[in-house]
């Protein structure tokens, strides 16, 4: 699976969201009617393993502002004539549970309109400032945060240690976006404690990007959740934070996280990052299909190349 797989928006961050879906996902509801919407958009990436797409989408006027996010390809025939940095138009299909909610999205009718300009053709390239996409070898900046016990923490300080940074948030209900990230999460942490090589060179840290509700207590309180145990010391390897809310639009932006309150809850993509000891991104991933062992292989080839 590639792992420079998503982007963010070249609008304000507050537009970073899907519209698509109520609060993290889709599920829980009864399939009652199919919409469809015109789209055109550039695509960032493939997942030949998903048959999907990272697309930079255009505004849909009445329906979705400009985003960058990850599209099912419906047919076979239409993902495979895709490149990433092709002009695409497409049907937009969303399947609307009882509720009017989405309760699933895919295209169809994709076309390319366009191929990506050779790497060359500087007069007509796209400003590489509109997409960021974290990147093996990007320097990590000292973000700061507040974990779970009241003290401030910074990721300089996990310079010398490969550190797993994820993004969550408490109150998320679905159970294939937070929850399963942090089930994920819970086995890197199991798989790493019983490996004498990785247990002292690797931490977690789950970033939340609620901070008017994780405080510092929910955070502990969902941390041990998240452990089965109630003792302080699973901190010492597992770590819960949270930015400022000043402070989290770069973070976000950095890391390639999009995210919107609404309705109580909170629209948001998925995005974890392996940080090797320089302080540079060995890898990173978009969604939750990666695998603890991918995760595991990745700190495994930093700290080798470390020496």
């Amino acid at each position: 699976m590639p792992h420079t797989t998503f982007a963010t928006l070249r609008l304000p961050l507050v537009l970073l969201c899907m519209a698509l879906l109520p609060a993290c996902g889709k599920h829980g509801a009864t399939t009652a009617s199919l919409k469809r919407y015109p789209f055109t958009g550039r695509i960032v990436s493939l997942d030949k393993a998903k048959q999907s797409a990272v697309i930079d989408g255009d505004a849909i006027p009445g329906f979705m502002d400009p985003m960058a996010m990850d599209y099912k390809i419906k047919l076979t025939a239409d993902f495979s004539q895709l490149a990433a940095g092709d002009s695409v138009s497409a049907e937009v299909v969303v399947e609307e549970n009882k509720d009017g909610g989405a309760a699933d999205y895919w295209l169809e009718n994709v076309k390319v309109t366009g191929h990506a300009k050779p790497a060359g053709d500087k007069a007509n390239a796209k400003p590489s400032a509109e997409l960021h996409v974290p990147a093996a070898g990007d320097e990590v900046p000292d973000f700061q945060f507040t974990n779970q016990s009241g003290r401030r923490i910074s990721l300089k300080q996990y310079r010398g240690r490969v550190l797993f940074v994820t993004f969550i948030y408490t109150r998320c209900p679905f159970p294939d976006y937070c929850p399963r990230v942090g089930a994920q999460f819970a086995q890197l942490n199991q798989q790493l404690a019983a490996d004498p090589v990785l247990a002292g060179k690797t931490h977690l840290l789950c970033v939340s990007f609620d901070p008017a509700h994780d405080t510092p207590k929910v955070l502990r309180d969902y941390g041990f959740l998240m452990v089965h145990s109630r003792q302080a010391a699973v901190f010492d390897r597992w770590e819960f934070a949270v930015p400022r809310a000043a402070d989290l639009p770069e973070i976000a932006s950095y890391f390639a996280l999009t995210y919107k309150p609404e309705n109580g809850l909170i629209t948001h993509s998925l995005s974890t990052a392996v940080i090797g000891p320089d302080g540079k991104i060995v890898s990173w991933y978009h969604g939750s299909e990666w695998q603890v062992s991918d995760l595991v292989k990745d700190a495994a080839g930093a700290l080798h190349a470390r020496g």
